[in-house]
């Protein structure tokens, strides 16, 4: 997730600035650490944005298809579940790192993370629900000749 990083060093006890968070105790190894750790939160966010970007999309897909389309209420119905899932946790990540810099219980900080893990699985699983009812078979080459798929030029 896009702050996943971020919470996996507060729940270790690191932050990247920290000097434990540097195995050699040196200077030079403290800023690779921040520029590795801001990088890699910077392109996991990226992707998170991905994600909720294409869950809109899709929806907005199922949406003009309308209710003829054959799984519409349970995409739409999962579609709604993963944005909000998404969005909770986005909330979730941000309490974390708030609570994180006024020094709260390790304990609290902790169950938030494990929350926080819980939600991301359940948004990971509701994705592959949404892939597999959202494909459509009719983009799928047609059976033909005893249920051979005619994959000849002529059928494109």
């Amino acid at each position: 997730s896009a702050w996943s990083l971020h919470v996996l060093s507060v729940q270790r006890g690191f932050s990247p600035g920290s000097p434990a968070s540097s195995h050699t105790g040196g200077a030079t190894s403290n800023l690779n650490m921040n520029l590795y750790a801001t990088k890699k939160t910077a392109a996991e966010g990226m992707l998170d944005i991905a994600l909720f970007l294409a869950n809109i999309t899709h929806m907005k897909t199922v949406i003009e298809q309308g209710a003829g389309y054959r799984y519409y209420a349970a995409v739409l119905t999962l579609i709604s579940f993963s944005l909000a899932l998404q969005i909770v946790a986005g909330v979730l990540i941000i309490i974390i790192g708030e609570l994180y810099k006024i020094k709260v219980n390790q304990k609290r900080l902790d169950s938030l993370n494990n929350m926080t893990t819980i939600i991301i699985f359940l948004i990971f699983v509701t994705n592959i629900f949404i892939s597999v009812f959202g494909m459509e078979l009719d983009l799928l080459p047609q059976r033909q000749n005893g249920g051979q798929a005619d994959l000849s030029l002529n059928s494109l």
